[in-house]
């Protein structure tokens, strides 16, 4: 998926080429600590996570590491990547650095989540969650 610099840290040197047939993903953290990647347009936001997780680069070891890859998500342009998505099914451009952000978080809005399973998460019953709360003025 990923070269490595003689740290082993995959990365993409500012001073080096990026292969034509790989994206140079520079991640940054809340903290705005930021890190070079190079990957592949068809590894899935998964993968790439993965990878992170299990070569989680030595400037960010100051930073809360994520209990298990799936923990870590991407960010492209203000929305989640979910799971199976490619890199390059978001058409980005190969041979250049593209940003994306990275955060811990064990669930995304929207994934995989129905409004009952939510309601039982808080404690309630279907029934408490299923009415309407809004005030009507006449």
């Amino acid at each position: 998926m990923a070269e490595t610099s003689t740290t082993g840290v995959p990365s993409a040197p500012r001073s080096r080429a990026i292969p034509e047939d790989k994206i140079n993903l520079r991640l940054i953290l809340a903290t705005g600590s930021r890190s070079d990647f190079v990957v592949s347009p068809s590894d899935t936001a998964t993968a790439v996570t993965k990878y992170v997780h299990e070569n989680w680069p030595k400037e960010w070891m100051s930073e809360t590491k994520a209990e298990i890859p799936g923990h870590l998500r991407l960010i492209y342009l203000g929305r989640f990547l979910h799971n199976k998505l490619t890199l390059g099914g978001l058409n980005l451009p190969t041979g250049k650095t593209t940003v994306m952000h990275l955060v811990i978080r064990e669930n995304v809005p929207g994934e995989g989540r129905t409004s009952s399973s939510i309601r039982r998460d808080k404690g309630q019953s279907a029934d408490e969650g299923s009415s309407c709360n809004c005030c009507n003025i006449l």
